[in-house]
């Protein structure tokens, strides 16, 4: 199977960009959380919801 360029561009920023935050999950998300809040733009959210049992088949 033949790599793909723009995948493995991809994966390198995305490894970079981990990197910056020393891989720290909390500290990606506070960074993206940040940047959103400076773009000005309408983030919106909804609730979770709540998962409903399935029920077993008879």
């Amino acid at each position: 199977m033949s790599r793909d360029p723009i995948v493995d561009e991809i994966h390198k920023e995305r490894e970079a960009y981990a990197r910056e935050f020393d891989f720290d999950v909390r500290a990606i998300c506070k960074d993206i959380q940040a940047k959103q809040i400076r773009s000005g733009r309408e983030f919106v959210s909804f609730p979770a919801r709540k998962p409903t049992p399935k029920k077993a088949e008879q």
